[in-house]
């Protein structure tokens, strides 16, 4: 039951009313049934020597009320329908937590991944990520769910324990203790049911990781006739998954079986040895009876959602375990000075490299305010390493990155990228408007934003002429527009905020020679109100630039440019 503490330090008020409210009901209903046993007996004409009815009968008379018929019945109404209340107001509670947990563990999910280092982040698989969020979330807070439903199970067995226990405790003792060695022998289904739930959270990770990788590969797969590979690959996954979910269906199902026939073996040994053994009274065996199957069928149900909560915990603890991992990965604190960008950015001899691969070797690099870089080289020789660096993604393993001559670990390093726009090589686009694929939803950007930087961009004359303008869908993956013009709203998405820095990896890659030449002439346009640092292999983009940059084997060279004659800084 441990999630059910995990969940009250997280929701500690919600927690603290369900078991108020489970502990009154439990009071209401125990306080109602007390009176169970004298009206059977004054139902039987039996002058009952019990002492818990000679109590009750004594507690009616002080209070006025004739130990009747239809008064102990109207006590045992009125104790059960405020259990009923109570129960009611700690389900609403445990409704709420079961509705707000989900959502609240996906957004601490993504807030620690986002909040997390960049080399960490690149590791995670993204369907992995994608199933944390949308299915694990859910079944923790099913798990919950269980959780909570054994513990007012339990408590409501306990109620009718105790009461069972004042009737005749030596008989209920040993019906208990019967009953609880039964309960103890069918431990093992939940265990089995445990390690069944703990595979399926692991298998399914690993299977929707895999299925995120493959979908994104279907065109290359197809044209070679290779999608049967990937289709044996994922039904192996699938069977592995599906023999997790056969153990834990089977042992669910075994021991749902496995209960009626134990409550039918205790009932009749209980009456027998009540009836025939010790010759207690008709009116007290007819209540014992009742009040013990009650307990040993509240403790099977509570062992069946105990069984269940096993099964779908571990996705609580696998996802707190993602969580806890992405805030050790955190990003170091920042400083917090207001970054700016009037002067010149400058790398001072600036190496970096991932694990024992040396991808930088004391690079110097001189990007002045207003100005048009672009770095070439060959593939891996680390120009995206340079952007992420300069996005403060990355930080160097030695040398420095200086912002108008302040060190950049030293500037506020959400407010420095809140100054960068980014253009990737791949038009993500939204399956939504134009308008929200510009401003991505943010409030404090208007449609007046939107449309100045698609006409920045070059795409508000196409733009102007929908029917819908901005408010036209673009269609999945942009699909209703040219590369071009899906280039260009991307372009006027990373325009959007007014940045002082503008980055482009790779960004006119996938683009026709006239396309590409229209969207470069728009960006040297740009200049000089903006600085632009382009990572490319196309003549387009590198003959626009001020200053062309070749990066090969970790050393950076000047190679072209207005300003080539210059030195290496």
């Amino acid at each position: 039951m441990r999630i059910l503490l995990a969940f009250g330090r997280a929701y500690p008020a919600r927690t603290l009313m369900m078991m108020v409210s489970l502990l009154l009901a439990g009071v209401a209903e125990g306080v109602g049934l007390t009176t169970l046993l004298p009206m059977v007996s004054v139902a039987l004409g039996e002058n009952s020597k019990s002492g818990l009815a000679r109590h009750v009968i004594d507690a009616l008379n002080a209070v006025g009320l004739q130990p009747e018929v239809g008064t102990l019945l109207a006590v045992i109404v009125v104790g059960m329908t405020l259990s009923s209340v109570l129960i009611m107001v700690a389900n609403r509670h445990v409704g709420y937590a079961v509705a707000h947990m989900a959502t609240d563990l996906r957004l601490e999910l993504i807030r620690a991944l986002l909040g997390s280092r960049w080399e960490y982040y690149l590791r995670q698989p993204t369907g992995a990520l994608a199933n944390a969020v949308a299915s694990e979330s859910f079944r923790a807070s099913t798990g919950y769910e269980h959780a909570a439903n054994v513990l007012a199970l339990a408590i409501q067995a306990f109620v009718y324990a105790v009461i069972a226990l004042l009737v005749s405790w030596q008989a209920s003792v040993v019906v208990l203790l019967l009953g609880g060695a039964l309960l103890a022998a069918l431990s093992y289904l939940v265990r089995s049911s445990r390690r069944a739930g703990k595979k399926q959270t692991t298998l399914m990770r690993e299977l929707l990781a895999y299925l995120t990788d493959v979908l994104g590969s279907v065109k290359p797969l197809k044209a070679m006739a290779r999608e049967g590979v990937a289709d044996a690959l994922l039904r192996n996954q699938n069977k592995r998954l599906n023999r997790a979910m056969e153990r834990e269906v089977r042992s669910r199902e075994a021991l749902r079986a496995m209960q009626e026939p134990t409550l039918a073996m205790l009932a009749a040994g209980g009456l027998y040895v009540a009836l025939v053994i010790w010759k207690l009274p008709l009116a007290s065996v007819m209540v014992l009876t009742f009040l013990l199957l009650r307990v040993l069928g509240l403790l099977h149900k509570a062992q069946q959602r105990y069984h269940r909560m096993a099964a779908q915990e571990s996705a609580f603890w696998a996802l707190r375990g993602l969580i806890n991992q992405a805030q050790t990965e955190a990003e170091p604190a920042s400083g917090d000075i207001a970054p700016s960008l009037t002067q010149d950015i400058r790398f001072e001899q600036v190496s970096f490299g991932y694990g024992d691969r040396q991808v930088l070797n004391e690079v110097g690099l001189t990007l002045p305010a207003g100005s048009f870089t672009s770095l070439i080289g060959p593939s891996g020789a680390g120009k995206t390493t340079i952007l992420d660096l300069l996005c403060a993604l990355l930080t160097p393993r030695s040398g420095r990155i200086l912002v108008d001559g302040v060190p950049l670990d030293t500037l506020d390093r959400r407010q420095w990228r809140r100054l960068i726009g980014y253009v990737p090589q791949e038009t993500l686009l939204l399956h939504d408007t134009i308008l929200t694929n510009v401003t991505l939803g943010d409030p404090a950007l208007t449609a007046a934003d939107a449309e100045r930087a698609l006409r920045q961009a070059g795409a508000w004359g196409f733009i102007e002429a929908l029917p819908d303008g901005m408010q036209t869908v673009v269609g999945e993956r942009g699909g209703r527009f040219s590369g071009g013009q899906r280039q260009r709203m991307v372009i006027a998405r990373a325009l959007a905020h007014d940045p002082k820095l503008l980055i482009l990896d790779e960004a006119t890659s996938a683009l026709d020679p006239e396309s590409e030449t229209a969207i470069s002439a728009t960006l040297r346009a740009l200049t000089p109100g903006l600085t632009v640092v382009a990572v490319s292999h196309r003549p387009a983009l590198i003959h626009i630039a001020d200053r062309i940059y070749r990066l090969d084997e970790g050393r950076l060279s000047l190679a072209g440019g207005t300003a080539a004659a210059e030195p290496q800084p």
